[in-house]
């Protein structure tokens, strides 16, 4: 028994877990709209007003707008539990979803169109954060192996990404050439809906809500008697409410580094999402736009299968340099070979392998460094950050385009990028120095 316990694959030992095949698969199917908005505002903007500024900025605000509220969202997702705030808050990301779908086809106003985008953007939230949360709560019970499942659990959910990210762009760009320039932003209502409320339903593998207790139901030294929380900061099986107020996530100073570093590496995806596109239509070649950018995202699904079989030895933080090093080797890759679309996918592929594991990698140090019951909030921060990154990124490269064209805009992804790259050096540096301090008590 012992030997086939010891040859299971750690993808078979997670999908055992009770309910573990339901969430991972419902969230998926809820993160669709993730990858289909960015681009299908993009294409529907810019054939209705042919303008890329316009196009990529409509993008950036409604982004930007997501990641505002991100975080808020996740502490009330921490604080009164997944299902009580997703239902609430889903029903009004559809109805604002279908406003603004409706206002693009009707051809409304730019100016109203742009609030339209800003109050669907403030109506999103993090399903990425949700499941990977779940998944913690699962393993929990599991110790040390419980453990190192997580990172094959944050693997596969890098890896789910990349799946939905790959299908995203194809189902936009084609509904967009092949159905009507807006369908692209009615289908993400759907998947929504679909997968949203499939996730909330599952109530069995949602984590117990931490709501704050007063300061006369603590016990001597700040302790609380009735904390779901054990001493090694993972969740208790079984616990229910009664929780002091979690520390922000964002007070953590490896948190705060991480939000910036990907604030800045993520302006580079949303970089080549609009330069691609616009690369594609001056070739004459619109209709591939969504399987050309879906290659960088089969590079990465390869590259989380590959991460999440790997036993991680030493700081996280030496992983993200690594990774984040390579990635902008091969940006530069893009910008040589962009006049060949053939020779840009395979750069495209091999490129791809790392972006998995740099987001796992974050998901990582994030675990291992907030409260067990601000996790949510703190795996949130990331989102947040890619999502400001993408923002920016969009709206660079929408100004790049109209002014230097397609090679003047695929140099923004490999120079972002490079930038983050002295930031995951500070956070090695500094994870080492604690882990010194840490050795010597």
């Amino acid at each position: 028994m012992d030997s086939v316990t010891k040859t299971k694959s750690p993808y078979s030992e997670l999908f055992s877990l009770p309910g573990a095949k339901g969430f991972c698969l419902s969230a998926a199917i809820a993160r669709l709209p993730v990858a289909m908005m960015g681009l299908g505002i993009v294409l529907a903007l810019n054939h209705i007003y042919n303008n890329w500024t316009s196009a990529g900025l409509m993008s950036a605000v409604f982004t930007f707008s997501a990641a505002v509220v991100t975080p808020f969202y996740a502490r009330l997702f921490d604080r009164f539990g997944q299902r009580k705030v997703g239902l609430v808050v889903l029903s009004v990301q559809a109805v604002a979803m279908l406003a603004f779908a409706f206002g693009a086809m009707h051809r409304i106003s730019i100016g109203l169109l742009f609030i339209l985008a800003v109050l669907m953007g403030l109506t999103q939230f993090a399903f990425g954060a949700l499941v990977r949360t779940r998944w913690a709560w699962a393993l929990a019970p599991q110790g040390a192996r419980g453990e190192e499942l997580l990172n094959t659990a944050y693997a596969l959910e890098s890896g789910v990404d990349e799946c939905v990210f790959i299908l995203g762009p194809i189902l936009s760009a084609w509904l967009a050439t092949s159905v009507n320039p807006v369908a692209q932003l009615f289908v993400p209502v759907a998947a929504l809906l679909l997968g949203g409320l499939a996730f909330f339903s599952l109530r069995s593998t949602e984590p117990p809500a931490i709501t704050e207790v007063s300061q006369e139901q603590l016990g001597q030294a700040g302790r609380v008697t009735n904390s779901p929380v054990d001493q090694g900061g993972v969740v208790k099986p079984g616990a229910h409410q009664g929780r002091y107020k979690a520390k922000s996530a964002l007070s953590f100073p490896a948190v705060f580094l991480l939000f910036i570093i990907f604030i800045v590496f993520n302006m580079s995806f949303s970089a080549v999402d609009v330069t691609v596109t616009a690369l594609t239509k001056q070739m004459g070649k619109e209709g591939i736009v969504g399987l050309q950018l879906s290659l960088i995202a089969v590079g990465s699904l390869c590259g989380a299968l590959i991460f999440g079989s790997l036993k991680l030895k030493g700081s996280r933080w030496r992983y993200l340099l690594r990774y984040l090093i390579l990635l902008t080797i091969g940006y530069v890759g893009f910008r040589l070979t962009m006049n060949n679309l053939v020779l840009l996918g395979m750069v495209e592929l091999v490129t791809g392998l790392c972006v998995s594991p740099i987001y796992a990698t974050g998901n990582l140090i994030v675990r291992g460094t907030v409260d067990s019951s601000s996790l949510t909030e703190g795996l949130s921060w990331l989102n947040t950050g890619s999502s400001i990154g993408t923002s920016l990124g969009s709206t660079l490269a929408g100004v790049a385009l109209d002014a230097f064209g397609p090679p003047g805009a695929m140099m923004i992804p490999w120079i972002v990028t490079a930038c983050s790259v002295p930031l995951a050096l500070l956070g090695w540096a500094v994870s080492r120095k604690r882990d010194k301090k840490t050795n010597q008590l």
